[in-house]
């Protein structure tokens, strides 16, 4: 299962206002639009693997050896090659990364289609998709400032992360059921918090591959938000294969 993006958020440059209002307003509705667009395109492709590997069979003759396990670390490593390095990618270079890490978030998850029923995952996903942009829509428009609900929102994270990984272990049903539910609470949380940094984000860039870059994140960072809201409300609410 993947977590939200290790992005620093509380490094993030701070807005500067300054300027024509209706420019900024303009500039920061298209920049939104492109951030909202990458994500799409990204989940789009994540979705189209997946499918594709479970069809081909692909999935199910790499899923007892050793090359899975290639599979499930190398989104990691990509997110933490965006995170880290991005200032010295091109932003061309940048785009490549997000691709491969669609498509291999793709492949890891592909497993999905092999323990829940088409309908439910159909379903599931459209459920993801409107509270997600309620949510987004909230972090957008709202003038309160939601930053204080960070450090709870993260704390909630690290929770989540731990005792996922103890539950490797021991595999309790009700502590996944825990997970799950704080899951769904957590990743709504981050959804709106996450819009708002990356308006203020927007506001503090520079023009060029610099705004393209700071695009990509954004839409990376959002992407993980609704990958990880649709995986905890499918292990909530999925129906199961018999």
């Amino acid at each position: 299962m993947s977590y939200n993006s290790p992005f620093d958020r509380d490094s993030w440059p701070r807005p500067v206002y300054g300027g024509d209002a209706g420019a900024i307003d303009l500039g920061l509705r298209q920049y939104m639009l492109r951030v909202y667009n990458f994500m799409a395109a990204g989940l789009g492709l994540t979705g189209l693997v997946a499918y594709a590997a479970v069809a081909t069979g692909f999935y199910q003759r790499i899923a007892g050896t050793p090359f899975i396990w290639i599979v499930m670390l190398a989104p990691l490593g990509i997110v933490l090659l965006l995170s880290f390095g991005i200032e010295r990618l091109s932003a061309g270079a940048a785009q490549m990364a997000f691709w491969a890490y669609s498509a291999l978030m793709g492949l890891s998850l592909a497993g999905i289609f092999l323990v829940y029923t088409g309908a439910s995952i159909a379903r599931v996903f459209f459920i993801s998709a409107a509270t997600f942009a309620a949510m987004s829509l909230y972090g957008y428009t709202t003038r309160r400032d939601l930053s204080r609900f960070g450090s709870f929102l993260f704390m909630g994270l690290v929770g989540i992360v731990l005792a996922s990984l103890v539950n490797i272990f021991i595999g309790s049903s009700a502590l996944q059921f825990a997970i799950s539910v704080i899951g769904v609470i957590v990743f709504t949380g981050l959804t709106a918090w996450d819009t708002q940094r990356i308006k203020e984000v927007y506001l503090a860039s520079d023009p060029g591959d610099v705004l393209t870059k700071t695009a990509l994140m954004g839409a990376l960072t959002l992407y993980l938000d609704f990958i990880n809201l649709f995986v905890m409300l499918l292990q909530l609410t999925g129906q199961r294969r018999e």
